[in-house]
């Protein structure tokens, strides 16, 4: 059945607006309409009692949640739960991502994210594969012993998922040229990470068909005044996407506002890099081997490096507008229009006619009232 969405401040192409109603069809978006227009319509009317409807919220870099960890299980019913916990906070639409791993996990884990698209587990869009082609100096909570040079069943294994979208996460330097415009022939998405690469390199890469960053500033050579690095290039290449995180741990928040202010608008979006304490009740974890404690909101290994986080979207979105001082429409759209621009999901992230009819209901007081992936609502609007 048609249903019309009504009393919301929608968060259209144009920005919020009061006066509109949405129009579903099962699961996409059919139209945006005057309200004052509905009395043509037989759609079953929905009221959302004036909160904000935006659009749902999309994650590129899903370690895990709800207790389980996608390394650990590379399955469906991992993928399911993963998806299930972020859905609290508004996350419509994730990749799974595998840290670096064995050629045996990868195989796997690309294996169940095609599975789990054809039982249509809801919201999961593809995979994210961060590693194995890092720079061991800049390995992070990685297990270098997983670290290699990719070679042609290597490119052929990573870009072996049948639907959906891949993310690849490599360091340039550690990749030649030829693989690297292999896989972006074969149609997975590059970005630059855990990377040692110099403000060069990874300019070249950009050329060579590299998309963005994973974590701009994490894991990455830093800008400094004679050696400007990866994140120098980053931040200078006005075509690339950063992808930040916002937990006030891993990036002071004057980092991210000038990073903000050097790139265009829309070419930054928000990830979480979350670990299975995001909707779950675990304090500690077991990460490659590593054991990792979750501590006042952060994720550290023994040693005290950061492992991932404990970020959920909801609470990125919030704090891009409470620390960072953006408004509300453009850190909603960090969370889902500009991040599925990056993946070149042109159906996603956006409340249009045509598009997937995946929203996020937010309260002003900040809860998720409801949220809808692919025209079905999870029924907790209050």
């Amino acid at each position: 059945m048609a249903v019309a969405l009504v009393n919301a401040r929608v968060l259209t192409d144009d920005g919020f607006r009061d006066d509109v109603a949405v129009l579903v069809n099962g699961d996409r978006i059919t139209g945006i309409v005057a309200a004052s227009d509905l009395r043509a319509t037989t759609a079953l009317r929905r009221d959302l009692h004036g909160h904000f409807l935006l659009p749902g919220f999309i994650d590129c870099q899903v370690n895990g949640g709800g207790d389980v960890l996608f390394n650990d299980a590379p399955t469906v019913d991992t993928i399911r739960r993963i998806g299930a916990a972020h859905r609290r906070y508004g996350t419509t639409g994730f990749l799974p991502t595998l840290i670096s791993d064995s050629p045996e996990a990868m195989a796997a884990a690309i294996a169940a994210t095609d599975a789990a698209i054809a039982a249509g587990v809801p919201g999961v869009l593809g995979i994210h594969l961060e590693g194995p082609y890092l720079a061991p100096q800049r390995k992070g909570a990685h297990d270098a012993a997983h670290f290699v040079r990719p070679q042609a069943g290597d490119i052929a294994r990573a870009a072996a998922l049948r639907g959906g979208v891949t993310l690849l996460t490599l360091a340039p330097e550690q990749v030649d040229d030829a693989a690297l415009i292999e896989f972006v022939r074969r149609g997975v998405v590059i970005a630059a990470g855990h990377t040692a690469a110099t403000y060069e390199q990874l300019m070249h890469a950009f050329s060579l068909g590299v998309r963005g960053v994973t974590h701009l500033f994490n894991a990455m050579t830093p800008l400094t005044g004679r050696e400007p690095g990866a994140v120098g290039a980053a931040l200078d290449h006005a075509d690339s996407w950063c992808g930040l995180i916002n937990d006030g741990h891993h990036v002071h928040a004057a980092s991210l506002r000038t990073a903000i202010r050097a790139k265009p608008r829309g070419r930054l979006f928000l990830v979480t890099d979350a670990m299975p304490p995001v909707g779950g009740e675990r304090d500690e974890f077991l990460l490659a081997g590593q054991r990792v404690l979750v501590r006042d909101g952060l994720c550290v290994n023994e040693q005290g490096a950061l492992a991932g986080s404990a970020l959920d979207m909801l609470t990125a979105v919030r704090n891009t507008v409470e620390r960072l001082g953006l408004p509300l429409e453009d850190a909603a759209r960090m969370a889902s229009t500009w991040p599925a621009e990056f993946l070149g999901l042109r159906d996603r992230g956006r409340i249009a006619a045509g598009c997937a009819a995946d929203f996020v209901v937010l309260g002003g007081d900040w809860t998720i009232r409801e949220t809808w992936i692919a025209g079905c609502s999870d029924a907790t609007l209050r």
